[in-house]
């Protein structure tokens, strides 16, 4: 009985340790989301589109993300991906929208990436730097379509559900929180307030550096490793002692 407790110690430990490291191992959600998830009110921000690929018998080839006409981004701009070309398109709104810079009869309605390829387990990031965000608003939701090199094209456009379940294709979605008073251009630099009467600002490239949201994931994910690689050493080390 002495011994059985021992090998069942043992295989519990090794068991225990095998499940953490698959589940370490299992990939992020496979759909398309914006990084970091949050944003002030009244601010400006630096996201990534990040998009995954799902296909393992195709890549990806063309990401094209839509922006918000109820709440219209007066300024928006896209850091240059190597081997992918954008394309920024403006559009009338459904009626003009009162800002500090003005009124704004137009915005930015898509902007599309093509030309690359993300292939089978990569994903690629897709920097923006946009604002000022909307007040009194508690989310933005982007709708976005990714198309495959096989033709196929996957909708990401279901808002968030009221019960909070995540629905079957869920858009990237931006959560804003109320304005905390301090600098209100977070990690983006806003561009200046144009004269009274000048012309709208263009679309320019930006080349803010990349964030990385993985960072806690992964320490976290190393620790709770490390505890699974003690636990087996402390229960061999015990089967040892025993044996002895």
């Amino acid at each position: 009985m002495s011994f059985v407790r021992r090998a069942a110690t043992v295989l519990a430990a090794t068991t225990a340790l095998t499940a953490l490291t698959a589940g370490l191992a299992l990939p992020a959600l496979a759909h398309v989301t914006i990084n970091p998830g949050t944003a002030e009110q009244g601010g400006f921000t630096k996201v990534a589109f990040r998009v995954p690929n799902e296909r393992d018998d195709a890549s990806t080839v063309k990401v094209e993300v839509s922006f918000p006409t109820d709440h219209p981004l007066a300024f928006v701009s896209v850091k240059p991906v190597p081997g992918w070309s954008v394309k920024v398109t403006e559009g009338k709104l459904p009626k003009p929208v009162t800002t500090e810079f003005g009124e704004l009869t137009e915005a930015v309605t898509t902007v599309v990436w093509s030309g690359g390829k993300i292939g089978k387990g990569e994903f690629q990031e897709f920097e923006v730097s946009m604002g000022r965000l909307p007040e009194g608003v508690g989310q933005i939701v982007f709708p976005t379509k990714q198309t495959y090199s096989g033709g196929e094209v996957v909708d990401w456009a279901d808002a968030p559900a009221a019960d909070g379940s995540e629905p079957e294709h869920p858009a990237p979605v931006l959560k804003l929180t109320p304005a905390t008073g301090g600098d209100a251009h977070g990690a983006a630099t806003a561009p200046a307030s144009p004269a009274a009467g000048s012309p709208a600002p263009s679309v320019t490239p930006v080349a803010a550096a990349s964030g990385s949201s993985d960072g806690t994931a992964r320490l976290l994910g190393g620790a709770g490793l490390a505890v699974g690689v003690i636990g087996l050493v402390v229960a061999f080390l015990a089967l040892r002692r025993r044996t002895s």
